[in-house]
């Protein structure tokens, strides 16, 4: 695929991804539904499966951010290994633990973590705790949901595409 598609998709998952985190909320289901939507890719399974990943999981923020595990579960239903092979002959595994690495390596550049906790206080200045509602208002108000999240989210849509399209995947 050529530079110029790359960057087109890349751009349209970006604005999608920032969109979805802006309007529905849910940073790794917002990934894995703007890459979906920008590819014309319908998996109900995979954008299910994704719904706790919100906040660091659960909303708690001591594990992945949302939108960097949405990227991966996304990455792996292009090349990671299937039930009916899960002995994994072909080694499909490895091509997405890399994929994996190379999203995480991006993370890292960017924002210094993949962690939630570690985002927000990167981003804010502190971490929330978002089950209260106080602090949900109080992320609210600092952006969480008008644009330092589903800047992380657009970024994390636009990295994949990148990875995706590296790899000849689309």
């Amino acid at each position: 695929m050529d530079e110029k598609k790359v960057q087109a998709l890349g751009e349209k998952a970006y604005k999608l991804g920032f969109e979805y985190e802006v309007t529905y909320r849910g940073c790794g289901q917002c990934v894995i539904g703007a890459i979906q939507d920008t590819l014309g890719i319908k998996e109900d399974a995979v954008f299910k499966a994704a719904t706790g990943f919100a906040g660091g999981i659960g909303l708690m923020q001591d594990s992945a951010c949302g939108g960097y595990a949405g990227g991966v579960m996304i990455l792996s239903s292009f090349i990671g290994r299937e039930k009916d092979t899960f002995g994994d002959p072909e080694k499909k595994r490895f091509t997405s633990f890399a994929l994996a690495k190379k999203l995480h390596d991006k993370f890292i550049k960017e924002f210094g973590t993949v962690n939630c906790h570690g985002i927000h206080l990167k981003m804010f200045g502190r971490p929330y705790y978002l089950w209260d509602p106080d602090q949900m208002a109080k992320f609210d108000e600092a952006g969480g949901h008008t644009d330092k999240c589903p800047h992380v989210v657009g970024t994390a849509a636009r990295w994949v595409i990148e990875l995706l399209a590296e790899e000849k995947l689309i």
